[in-house]
């Protein structure tokens, strides 16, 4: 329902069966209006919302004296991967979090309840189950919710399934992101931060893959909305004023990961004693980015109101920057690793070997990956760390003791 605001209450000690491979689900989330309740709000930061001025970055003074008020944040895709793991750093620093998720079936959905019971605990968490497409539910929700900040993870995920069911990931992807904006515009939302993803770098072959490159080639219609959504924040910044970050993340793994990722289905199927597929007969190579690092990146520059930057030339355009507030970063480990090697760290983590099915690259799929954080790690301060050994070692114990399996 629109409006239905639960807080889920499930086991935490939750065991499930290992999920399938099949993707059954489809994701829909979506539009928002110009008006709220009747009435035009600008909501560009600085300008007043019902009638009080609200200043700064989500560091800075918020309703009154630095330090007083935590943040209050929205975080779309709660349920997800990456969603749940920052719901509970934000909730352990005190801020309070509302999560939204539409539960759909993309994947196994008593993960994604596992993943929500991490929350219940936390007496700052409510969780709103929610459709993005959902423009009325969505415009009541920013209207009444007052948020400090968002941070929406929540999409249709995935380069292979675009190629099956488009028109989810327009809906999601397009639709869905539309109503975020708008909900930030009207209510004065102080920093909006959105996944992108790696996958915009499509036909590029220049390595490193820099956000001072041209990304104007994607190769799957996944990568094309996620363009999409780097473009429309920056529209609302330049129009509204709207501070807004977008994160390309690369190729993120760890426990409480998605089943549909290689990680998780190289796991299933090596316990299994079945065989994995390996495309482009292993030539490919990953940045692979463990999950705390991505977290880290993310609450970092979330801290961090985006703003103009007063070197921009519109005559030499920089492709991450813009007069307006609005900022695009990379957040990868930066060491590619080849996909024989990440198969060689899980067959060591699991103690076992892997039967391997060698197949040629699939339609949409890239080669290699390789995040240049140079931007990141000025602006902000970080790098992320994690080896591929300990991040996959971490992922293969969760993984056993979520499904109860004995070593």
């Amino acid at each position: 329902m629109a409006d239905e605001k639960t807080q889920l209450m499930t086991g935490a000690n939750h065991k499930a069966n290992p999920p399938g491979d099949k993707v059954n689900g489809e994701a829909r989330e979506g539009a928002l209006g110009d008006k709220v309740n009747g009435e035009a709000r600008e909501g560009a930061l600085g300008d007043k919302v019902n009638g009080e001025a609200r200043e700064g970055a989500l560091g800075d003074k918020v309703n009154g004296e630095a330090g007083t008020k935590s943040c209050k944040v929205l975080i779309t895709g709660a349920a997800g991967f990456i969603g749940m793991h920052l719901a509970k750093r934000l909730l352990q620093r005190g801020d309070m979090v509302v999560g939204l998720d539409n539960m759909n079936d993309y994947y196994d959905v008593s993960l994604k309840e596992a993943r929500l019971a991490q929350l219940s605990g936390y007496d700052r968490f409510s969780f709103v189950k929610m459709d993005l497409a959902d423009r009325a539910g969505m415009e009541k929700l920013f209207v009444e919710s007052s948020f400090d900040a968002v941070v929406n993870l929540a999409a249709q995920a995935g380069v292979r399934y675009s190629l099956k069911n488009p028109h989810a990931y327009i809906d999601s992807n397009i639709v869905g992101f539309t109503n975020i904006l708008e909900g930030c515009r009207h209510t004065g939302v102080k920093h909006l931060v959105y996944a992108s993803s790696s996958s915009v770098y499509g036909a590029n072959e220049s390595m490193p893959f820099s956000v001072h490159d041209n990304v104007d080639h994607p190769i799957s219609l996944y990568a094309a909305t996620k363009k999409a959504n780097e473009l429309m924040a920056h529209t609302y910044s330049h129009l509204y004023g709207l501070p807004t970050t977008g994160l390309r993340f690369f190729t993120v793994y760890g426990p409480w990961g998605r089943p549909d990722m290689a990680l998780f289905l190289f796991t299933k199927a090596i316990l299994e004693s079945k065989p994995i597929d390996v495309f482009n007969h292993g030539d490919m190579k990953r940045d692979f980015t463990y999950v705390d690092d991505i977290v880290e990146g993310v609450v970092r520059v979330l801290d961090q109101q985006a703003t103009g930057n007063p070197q921009w030339d519109g005559a030499h355009p920089d492709p991450c920057s813009s007069r307006a507030p609005w900022r695009v970063y990379n957040i990868g480990n930066s060491v590619p690793v080849g996909l024989m090697a990440y198969i060689e760290a899980l067959e060591e983590a699991l103690g076992m070997t892997a039967e391997k099915n060698f197949l040629p690259l699939q339609a949409g799929d890239v080669p290699a990956t390789w995040a240049d954080v140079d931007e990141l790690a000025k602006d902000v301060g970080y790098r992320p760390s994690m080896s591929v050994q300990e991040g996959v070692k971490r992922f293969v114990q969760w993984y056993r003791d979520y499904y109860g399996l004995v070593e």
